[in-house]
């Protein structure tokens, strides 16, 4: 699935737009910055409530173009604009990490390696 079709089916507000065209083939969730750099593959979106830089470094290491911001967390400024010169979609919702993947899941979309 494209990233703008994930964001305007879940509705998420749109920090750094990244490339909307870029297909998704899988999606990781946690908070755990070195849990992510094990688990993350290229391609991949990424859910959590992390909000600092670091998220924008591991997602350029790991090649993930788009993190989505659970909880209604809000990114810090430096953080937009990483994601924005890297080319990484950043975008939140208010829902929880849980009810994030749920939401996408019942898009009836089955995202996969």
């Amino acid at each position: 699935m494209k990233i703008s079709e994930i964001v305007r089916q879940l509705d998420l507000k749109t920090y750094s737009a990244g490339d909307g065209e870029r297909e998704i083939s899988g999606v990781v969730s946690g908070d755990l910055l070195s849990f992510i750099m094990a688990e993350a593959r290229e391609g991949w979106m990424w859910i959590t409530v992390q909000v600092h830089l670091n998220v924008a470094a591991v997602a350029v290491l790991k090649d993930v173009p788009f993190v989505l911001l659970a909880s209604g967390r809000q990114p810090e400024k430096d953080l937009v604009e990483r994601c924005a010169a890297e080319g990484i979609t950043l975008a939140g919702t208010p829902f929880s990490s849980y009810e994030a993947a749920g939401r996408l899941w019942e898009t009836g979309q089955r995202l996969r390696e």
